[in-house]
């Protein structure tokens, strides 16, 4: 049958997270990053995201805790599975996997909204013209090649993990593609769902079959209610805006 259910978890808040936000509202072309995208850890928000997290999972129903655990193989990722695992008392090893990886976006790396259309304004036009579905920046990648890599992560979850409930720690792009794939859905739904929705830092997204079923229903979408009892009177939601040029035009 393959993997019984797909737990698809984003990230905690990382200092890139943050550092974006602050660049975005000022106006900045560039976003002050010290490291590489694969370097960027949580920030202390983050990690409190991610055991708050674990803490809900370790309430769980035994039949319903992750039994398999994958990760992106970025450091904020990794650091928010291990957290996560760990404050759920959960003894699980992390398979970390390269193709879980967030989205590469080449030469635009760094750089703002607004630094896109100063320094590139030819590629900002392309990517208004195709849509960000098939949009690739020069040296990156578009939507639809990631969908193609993680074509191959489902087939190897299904031939790796047979039956069981998969903890994936991975990055918003990657969320709204396995829903793309799971679900079948075409490039019109995909983007108006991207505009519709912005996946929460450690938001939960759940996807199942159906016993003797190999095609998946969505469980649960962008769930965070974790982050909302956290602590007394305490909201760690981290928000960002949805991305709201999506389609071509």
């Amino acid at each position: 049958m393959g993997v019984a259910e797909l737990i698809v978890v984003r990230h905690g808040e990382s200092t890139a997270n943050v550092a974006r936000e602050h660049a975005e509202v000022s106006g900045a072309e560039l976003i002050p990053i010290e490291a590489r995208d694969a370097d960027v850890p949580l920030s202390d928000v983050g990690l409190r995201q991610a055991q708050a997290l674990g803490r809900w999972l370790a309430q769980l129903p035994a039949d319903a805790m992750p039994t398999a655990a994958w990760s992106s193989p970025y450091l904020r990722t990794r650091q928010t599975a291990q957290a996560t695992l760990a404050a759920a008392g959960s003894p699980l090893e992390i398979r970390v996997d390269e193709r879980l990886r967030d989205k590469e976006l080449g030469v635009l790396d760094a750089l703002t909204s607004h630094g896109v259309r100063t320094r590139f304004p030819m590629e900002a036009d392309r990517r208004r013209w195709l849509g960000k579905f098939y949009y690739r920046a020069p040296g990156g990648e578009s939507w639809a090649d990631m969908a193609l890599r993680l074509r191959s992560v489902l087939a190897d979850l299904d031939r790796d993990e047979d039956g069981q409930r998969v903890l994936v720690v991975t990055h918003d792009a990657v969320v709204m593609l396995l829903r793309y794939i799971c679900e079948e859905l075409d490039e019109q739904s995909l983007l108006e769902l991207a505009m519709s929705a912005t996946i929460v830092n450690t938001g939960l997204t759940r996807l199942v079959r159906v016993h003797g079923q190999r095609r998946w229903q969505v469980a649960d979408f962008n769930r965070h209610d974790h982050l909302l009892a956290a602590h007394a009177g305490e909201d760690l939601r981290t928000l960002h805006p949805a991305d709201s040029d999506t389609l071509p035009r």
